[in-house]
């Protein structure tokens, strides 16, 4: 694995010990990034099962402003703040060891808002749709902020979301990967997504980590 393009380009990331963490390959990587961006001009970038830090790297690379990381592993936080140490993006970043649900309620609390999300959850869990819904209630996201959600092919999420239009959905293999956009003609119906496929708790609590949110 490695950065794909930006000011970090070419730097290597390490993978997450164990077999507990599916990352993103370089593969899917390229194509997210070719669907929303390639490059940003700031912002914020939230990887919410961040794993190795990966995709919030690749967006930070690009010229996200400052990221975000979450995971429950102590290991991939221990790996995603090595990858950020090794990519020279440390300062832009925070890493935080949580689950999602406590760690957006505690995001929240901060007032910060989000422009760019990477959604990446265990393939057993489908509650992917449920977490973007949760962030737009939490008032997390800004007004036009983009989701990116990463999940098994083999599961359907909806193309409605309220609030939200599903603009492009990509399949590579065993992977899927759907665009959600929030705030534009969201109150219209969706027209059909652009479809790509390739074979190949407590509300005080705050987040756990180094630092608090």
């Amino acid at each position: 694995m490695r950065v794909i393009s930006g000011s970090a380009r070419g730097r290597a990331l390490k993978a997450v010990p164990g077999m507990g963490t599916r990352p993103t390959t370089d593969k899917v990587k390229e194509a997210i990034f070719s669907m929303i961006g390639p490059y940003f001009e700031g912002g914020n970038v939230l990887d919410l099962f961040a794993g190795t830090g990966g995709l919030g790297i690749e967006a930070l690379s690009r010229g996200m402003d400052k990221g975000v990381f979450i995971d429950m592993d102590v290991k991939a936080v221990e790996t995603v703040k090595a990858n950020l140490k090794q990519t020279g993006l440390s300062g832009q970043a925070e890493v935080y060891k949580n689950d999602a649900e406590r760690a957006l309620k505690a995001l929240a609390k901060r007032g910060i808002q989000f422009d760019l999300v990477f959604l990446d959850p265990p393939y057993r869990l489908k509650h992917g749709d449920e977490l973007i819904g949760r962030m737009d209630e939490l008032a997390l996201l800004s007004d036009e902020a983009v989701v990116v959600l990463e999940y098994e092919s083999s599961y359907e999420y909806p193309e409605r979301i309220p609030g939200f239009v599903f603009t492009k959905k990509a399949v590579y293999g065993e992977t899927a990967v759907s665009i959600y956009r929030r705030g534009i003609d969201a109150a219209e119906p969706a027209e059909h997504a652009d479809i790509h496929t390739e074979t190949a708790s407590d509300d005080d609590e705050p987040i756990r980590g180094e630092e608090t949110l």
